[in-house]
């Protein structure tokens, strides 16, 4: 549980300059096909990586230095439409309550599940909608009645004014693309929420996806894949989503060190995203028919008591 400023600085630095590389040479080349990688780039750690930040950041595990995480998290969290306030209280509840339904405001796959809606967030069209919605609501000062029962009171007027801020911050990068005739401010503001959160939804499904609801043990209720270093990096270690959950105050570098440690009491990780998605997109499919039905992981308890004799 030991918090360091060093790995966030480290990854930090190396995101930012990511998009700050991408970014430039999007804009470099505006016009021509190598644009295209660029803001591919571009769009993948604006728009998907900065899920991770905003959600490591807002635990507030990511660094040892509490005004580091405040700012990384209210960064990210504009950069995929995550108000902070909100989004804070929403995820406690989150971790509180995971996968009980009524109450986890946070469940990526509603039973049972709408292909449309999945569809939609590949390129977050639904998601940024429904922000947006909300961003208006807010602004005017109101809230939805699920907000109301978690957000708590003395919370409630900072929304309103970060509300405000984005919109204002939004339509000015709409004003700038209409004074220039230029699609251009978008692409580096705004836009990438949408084009470059198709990662976001690919990490995202591999948490929870399928898994059972309405229990309280998060080895039956939450996810971890081994990924790769990259998407390691991407999505900073959420991979162990497991544990993750069963202990959320340990750092992201320290993850892997505690999937170690506890993985002898753990269901068996799956071996890439191409495993877990194996496992996945059937279960979604098949509730689509059954909603009552999910996919049930081993618990080494129970295959040691099948052991034992009778």
């Amino acid at each position: 549980m030991q918090r360091r400023d060093g790995p966030a600085i480290r990854d930090t630095i190396l995101w930012l300059g990511g998009l700050a590389t991408s970014g430039w040479l999007g804009v470099h080349f505006w016009g021509s096909l190598i644009a295209v990688p660029c803001f591919l780039v571009y769009g993948i750690l604006y728009g998907s990586s900065g899920d991770s930040r905003w959600h490591e950041c807002g635990h507030g595990t990511a660094f040892n230095s509490p005004w580091m995480n405040a700012v990384v998290y209210q960064l990210a969290c504009f950069m995929i439409l995550r108000e902070p306030t909100v989004w804070r209280w929403s995820h406690t509840r989150h971790h509180t309550d995971t996968l009980i339904v009524g109450r986890d405001p946070e469940i990526a796959v509603p039973l049972p599940p709408k292909l449309i809606d999945l569809a939609l967030n590949v390129l977050a069209l639904k998601s940024t909608a429904a922000s947006l919605l909300k961003l208006c609501l807010h602004a005017a000062g109101g809230l939805t009645a699920d907000e109301r029962t978690f957000i708590p009171t003395a919370e409630l007027w900072k929304i309103p004014w970060v509300a405000r801020a984005w919109l204002a911050i939004l339509l000015a990068v709409v004003f700038i693309c209409f004074r220039t005739n230029s699609v251009l401010p978008a692409m580096l503001v705004g836009l990438p929420t949408m084009y470059g959160g198709f990662m976001l939804l690919f990490f995202g499904l591999t948490q929870h996806a399928g898994l059972t609801e309405d229990v309280l043990d998060h080895r039956l209720n939450s996810r971890t894949a081994y990924m790769n270093p990259l998407f390691r990096f991407l999505y900073l270690n959420m991979n162990y989503h497991l544990e993750h959950h069963m202990y959320p105050m340990v750092p992201y570098h320290a993850l892997p060190a505690l999937h170690d440690a506890i993985k002898s009491d753990c269901p068996p990780p799956y071996r890439s995203c191409w495993a877990a998605y194996r496992e996945i997109i059937p279960a979604i499919l098949r509730q689509r028919r059954e909603p009552r039905w999910h996919i049930t992981r081993p618990l080494p308890e129970a295959r040691h008591r099948a052991a034992l004799p009778p």
